[in-house]
C-alpha cells in the first residue's frame, strides 16, 4: 500500500441531527473502544469510533457530480490523501502512532444529503469513505502518514 497522509481532522460537538458543521482541529486524541475526544460518537457505539473519507473522493465528486463539498462537510473525522480506504475494510492498518481496524465501508446516507445536496448520495457512493474501530489509541495530528504496516 502506498503511504497516504492525514489532511484534516474534524470532530463534531453536537447530537446528530442538529446540523452544526464539524470543527476542525489540528490534532485529537483516539480512545480505543470509545472514538475520537469530542466527537458527537464517542463512547456510543463500536461501529462509529472513527470515520475516513479520501480528499481524492470529495474532489471526484466535484468533478463528477458537481458537487463541491469542504472536507468536513462530508461528516467524517479524518481526510487523507494519497491512500485507497475501501482496500483497508477489514484490515488493520496505521495513523500516525494509532492503530485502527477498517470495518465497513461508509456510504452516503440520507442526513448527509440532508445537510449538504443530494448529488452527494450519487457523488460519493462506493467512495464515502470507511467506518474503523480504534485498536491502539494516541494523538492523531495532520501531516500524519497512513500506512498498512
Amino acid at each position: 500500500m502506498p503511504e497516504g497522509t492525514v489532511v484534516s481532522i474534524h470532530v463534531a460537538p453536537g447530537a446528530r441531527g442538529d446540523g452544526r458543521p464539524m470543527a476542525s482541529v489540528n490534532e485529537a486524541r483516539a480512545v480505543a473502544g470509545k472514538g475520537l475526544e469530542g466527537d458527537r460518537y464517542f463512547g456510543t457505539s463500536e461501529d462509529r469510533e472513527i470515520s475516513l473519507i479520501e480528499a481524492e473522493a470529495i474532489e471526484a465528486m466535484e468533478r463528477d457530480a458537481g458537487l463541491k463539498l469542504a472536507p468536513g462537510d462530508a461528516r467524517r473525522n479524518i481526510v487523507t490523501r494519497g491512500v485507497a480506504l475501501n482496500d483497508l475494510a477489514e484490515k488493520e492498518f496505521s495513523v500516525g502512532a494509532v492503530r485502527l481496524r477498517g470495518m465497513r465501508l461508509s456510504e452516503p446516507c440520507a442526513h448527509l444529503a440532508e445537510l449538504t445536496d443530494q448529488r452527494v448520495l450519487q457523488g460519493l457512493v462506493h467512495r464515502g469513505g470507511l467506518k474503523a474501530q480504534i485498536v491502539t489509541g494516541g494523538v492523531i495530528r495532520v501531516g500524519d502518514s497512513v500506512t498498512d504496516e
